[in-house]
């Protein structure tokens, strides 16, 4: 018998690939995980944006299986940055010549005259940024919202913190951008259904029993000697574990002792915003916004994307896993105070809302907590307990990427 702790999209891949029995137990009272979906009238509300970008032919086929085809709509990526009050394509680095002129000479003299030993001096996220880009691009985009965005110093982060997705440009991809616009990235179009992310998951779900789902079961105690899973409605004897909540809660309920200052993460307040009408952003799928004077960090934008003439907002706000979230009213009137800063709120009355919050949401990745993870991911596997997804695998990366690792998974061990 197999044990999966969680029903998000890591535990049910696992699921429905595997050959052995299983059950799953979920501390909530439905699938999902973080990949859910809340509908109020016309609005469609994810917890946060989920957005597919297939890399595995495979994956997508699997995915799309149960999905008909007019449900999903494929989008080309529009995203821009709000910077000093002008709209700047994404990303910043491949498009400074829309900066104003001094601004943009800034930047090209910063990038042409990085150190020819910069690379040695690379120690950290935030001096690779330097390195690569140099000091005009680093400190007037990348530096201020990535900050926003994990809530840390970036000298803690490893220069590999967002791996294939932070958008490299060497000087020449840079330059030939000036005339030759293409902004190309890992998810140029993307696959996003009518009625929400949650489509994904019941895809996926319809291959796993439903009967073997456990709702509100909490894990509680990990007894690994004797393979014995504790929660607050009984003990369950496994074979194997495979496990999806955020590996800190996993060593925690293993009783394994570990550094906890080496592992952190930021947590996201998220703003599901609905309106009485269309807003003057009729474009954007979603924008960026480094000022450090505005409280979002990114807000996107589900009206333009499903085509609604309602606005129809999420808006991301970030803080350090130690930090206390502001009162939630206090924070709603200062988020909503930005967005007419910043143009994206005019006449329009907000008629309905959802808030939720995400922690962790993005963990940080640094040279410390990789080592350790490998260290206590290998003790664990010795006795036949398995952390997989993104909290589980504590890494950035997608929900196709936690399909793959969970089929993955259940071929190694199958």
């Amino acid at each position: 018998m197999d044990i999966i702790i969680g029903a998000g999209i890591s535990g049910l891949g696992y699921a429905a690939a595997t050959l052995h029995d299983y059950t799953i137990i979920e501390r909530e009272d439905r699938v999902g995980g973080y990949c859910k979906t809340f509908y109020e009238g016309d609005y469609v509300w994810d917890y946060s944006g989920h957005f597919f970008h297939f890399q595995h032919p495979k994956i997508k086929d699997y995915v799309m299986e149960q999905i008909a085809e007019e449900e999903m709509l494929s989008v080309q990526k529009k995203t821009q940055i709000i910077y000093n009050g002008r709209h700047i394509d994404f990303p910043f680095q491949m498009n400074i010549h829309q900066l104003e002129k001094e601004e943009f000479i800034d930047c090209l003299y910063d990038l042409f005259n990085i150190p020819e030993d910069a690379d040695k001096n690379i120690t950290s996220f935030k001096t690779m940024l330097y390195a690569k880009f140099g000091r005009g691009i680093a400190e007037k985009f990348l530096i201020p919202y990535n900050s926003k965005l994990y809530a840390t110093d970036l000298d803690k982060l490893d220069v590999d913190a967002m791996g294939r997705f932070f958008p490299y440009a060497d000087k020449e991809q840079i330059i030939r951008n000036f005339r030759n616009t293409t902004n190309k990235s890992y998810n140029a179009t993307f696959l996003y259904p009518k009625r929400g992310c949650v489509r994904v998951v019941e895809s996926v779900a319809s291959h796993v029993d439903s009967s073997k789902i456990f709702f509100n079961e909490n894990c509680l105690k990990i007894d690994t000697e004797h393979q014995i899973v504790h929660t607050d409605k009984r003990d369950i004897h496994y074979d194997h574990l495979i496990s999806s909540m955020p590996f800190t809660h996993l060593m925690d309920a293993c009783g394994i002792e570990y550094d906890k200052e080496i592992y952190s993460c930021n947590k996201v307040m998220v703003f599901n915003l609905g309106f009485d009408s269309k807003g003057p952003e009729t474009q954007n799928n979603w924008i960026y916004f480094p000022n450090t004077n505005l409280v979002f960090y990114r807000v996107g934008f589900y009206d333009n994307i499903l085509q609604q003439n309602k606005m129809s907002l999420y808006v991301e706000i970030g803080f350090n896993h130690s930090e206390k979230i502001p009162d939630e009213q206090e924070l709603l009137q200062r988020t909503m105070e930005d967005l007419r800063k910043v143009g994206i709120v005019t006449t329009q009355k907000l008629i309905a809302h959802n808030t939720l919050v995400m922690d962790p949401a993005y963990v940080h990745i640094t040279k410390s907590s990789e080592q350790d993870k490998q260290d206590k991911m290998e003790q664990l596997a010795s006795k036949n307990i398995y952390s997989i997804g993104r909290y589980g695998a504590w890494k950035y990366c997608s929900l196709e990427d936690n399909l793959f690792d969970a089929f993955e998974l259940a071929k190694r061990i199958g």
